[in-house]
């Protein structure tokens, strides 16, 4: 018996290049505007293609902007690690030890993800305010940790609960205990979960600003949010250094999630169909 392999239709297929080259626009123009002389961006017609490319954007992008990028390098991998350091436990607390009051636990958690980052900023900054961790890196990674926690014991506890129990009885037959059964074998077959959380984690803190400008706007070491911002003002001739820095921005998110794709959708997915 032969299958008869079903052919989409031209036009759907030109509809997606169509779809696909809008949303792709501004990142073209972004690297456009990157290699542009800096005379002739002050042009009246914009050039949709460098004619003259050139490098002075990601020179001057790379000569003032990277300890910013190293500060946001630091502020994510902060965030990452405290993030899953408290999701992780909470979650498997919450899916595997039967808490009472569960239920509304994950309710309080699903409330504290619809709170505007912007209220969320004020709280913090009137808490620094009497605790000295304004303009510190550190602050910055504790704000962060409090958008991706919530996301993380929630993805945690959705995965752990779809873990066999037999694989659990097991574990505890031999001898482990709550903790041991976490760290040895709970956490390791929820690997996906632990990438997926740390991607996002790691997602939000490096492309923060609402935090970054409120509770970090004076600092020593600003993360790269704030340092394109700092490049923005009335009389700015910059226009290529601040895409050049663009650029380099977005290169790391890029990257991870093309690389972490696989493990993402598994994680995302995990614990949605139960057999």
């Amino acid at each position: 018996m032969t299958t008869r392999r079903s052919v989409r239709p031209w036009w759907k297929t030109a509809l997606g290049v169509v779809f696909t080259a809008l949303m792709l626009f501004p990142v073209y123009w972004m690297v456009n505007v990157s290699l542009t002389d800096a005379s002739d961006l002050r042009r009246s017609d914009p050039s949709w293609f460098p004619a003259s490319p050139t490098f002075e954007g990601y020179t001057a992008a790379f000569s003032q902007q990277l300890p910013s990028l190293g500060t946001s390098l630091v502020v994510g991998l902060g965030t990452v690690a405290l993030t899953v350091a408290i999701a992780a436990p909470a979650g498997y607390a919450l899916a595997i030890l039967n808490l009472k009051g569960g239920r509304t636990l994950n309710f309080l958690l699903l409330v504290a993800q619809m709170i505007p980052a912007v209220v969320m900023a004020m709280g913090f900054y009137a808490i620094y305010v009497r605790l000295g961790l304004l303009n510190s890196v550190w602050g910055l990674v504790v704000a962060d940790s409090t958008v991706a926690v919530p996301f993380g014991v929630l993805l945690y506890s959705t995965f752990m609960a779809g873990i066999p129990r037999e694989l659990i009885h097991a574990a505890r037959m031999d001898g482990a205990g709550s903790w041991g059964t976490f760290t040895k074998v709970v956490l390791p077959v929820s690997r996906n979960s632990t990438l997926t959380v740390a991607l996002f984690a790691f997602l939000w803190a490096w492309s923060d600003f609402i935090f970054a400008s409120t509770l970090n706007r004076s600092g020593e070491f600003v993360p790269i949010t704030l340092g394109i911002y700092q490049y923005i003002g009335n009389n700015t001739t910059q226009w290529n250094a601040i895409m050049a820095t663009a650029v380099i921005a977005s290169l790391p998110s890029a990257i991870l999630l093309v690389v972490a794709q696989r493990y993402v959708a598994a994680g995302v997915t995990a614990g949605a169909v139960k057999d």
